[in-house]
């Protein structure tokens, strides 16, 4: 049984992770529907906004169902928190969370990179048409990726008593098992790798402008950077995020981490930081977020 005061530094961190995850995700969600609304014209950034905010909403929720139960209720966790409903939702919304991220990172290089190869200029000029489209394949993907999990029914359930005096038999399920799910998971690198992409295209982009522009205005090169440097700023954090997240994640899914000890709980603080950070750093590097959002924590703190 775990010592709830030996949790309680867990339970704290958790709690200010959701709270700020739920706030942010949140207020992201509003801001877009209330302008989605009001223009009845759904553009691409309020529609990544509006599924990056709900697909961390969904993961938010998942891990901190995970987290009370592991504390309040383990032998319930250990039974049935990895049952069929409970893996699907967190791989689904997992996987989602990924791929929303990376099509915010593609929209990013597409709209601000300076190259002019027709292929680039193709996609450029037609992103705002895709967007839906690219949506709605990182659900289907996500979707299938959970559905693929669930197929590989992990954990399975293995007759202890057919197994008792073969060490090697029970040794074989487990190792096919966890080589299965990290197949399986290996798809959230995919994202990871479209990603890298952009990141490294943002690069060249940034660098190519600054040689390009130096004997150009100084107001066009300011602006002009400003924004290379902002879109930077954000998948570098997602690609932070995004690598501590997936190791975290892949630890906890091996079951190698022994339950209830310091790196269990150290664990599921790290995929708790992933739904919460990269939302609050997307919020900070949109200029026209950041007032209305002052203004909600102003009118919190004056209630």
């Amino acid at each position: 049984m775990i010592s709830f005061l030996s949790a309680l530094p867990h339970v704290i961190v958790m709690s200010a992770e959701f709270i700020t995850g739920i706030t942010v995700n949140g207020f992201l969600i509003i801001i877009n529907c209330k302008e989605l609304i009001k223009s009845r014209k759904p553009t691409p950034v309020q529609l990544l906004f509006i599924c990056i905010g709900m697909s961390r909403f969904g993961l938010l929720m998942v891990l901190m169902i995970q987290s009370f139960f592991s504390v309040l209720f383990p032998l319930f966790y250990k039974v049935n928190i990895f049952g069929t409903a409970m893996l699907f939702f967190w791989m689904f919304f997992s996987s989602v969370s990924f791929w929303f991220a990376t099509c915010l990172s593609v929209f990013y290089c597409l709209k601000i990179a300076g190259f002019t190869q027709s292929c680039f200029l193709w996609l450029k000029f037609r992103i705002s048409k895709l967007m839906p489209w690219l949506l709605l394949g990182s659900l289907l993907a996500s979707m299938s990726i959970a559905a693929l999990c669930i197929e590989a029914d992990y954990p399975k359930k293995v007759d202890d008593d057919a197994l008792k005096n073969a060490t090697l038999k029970r040794t074989e399920p487990k190792i096919r098992q966890i080589s299965e799910m990290l197949l399986v998971n290996l798809a959230l690198l995919f994202p990871l790798a479209i990603f890298v992409m952009c990141t490294f295209m943002l690069f060249i982009s940034l660098y190519k402008h600054t040689h390009r522009m130096q004997n150009g205005s100084h107001g066009v090169r300011n602006a002009s950077t400003k924004a290379h440097i902002n879109a930077l700023k954000t998948v570098i954090t997602f690609f932070c995020f995004f690598i501590s997240y997936f190791a975290a994640f892949m630890a906890n899914m091996t079951f190698s981490i022994p339950y209830g000890s310091h790196c269990f709980f150290v664990v599921k603080d790290i995929m708790a930081a992933f739904p919460s950070g990269h939302s609050i750093i997307i919020l900070l590097s949109n200029s026209k977020y950041q007032q209305p959002f002052r203004r909600l924590l102003c009118f919190k703190k004056n209630q």
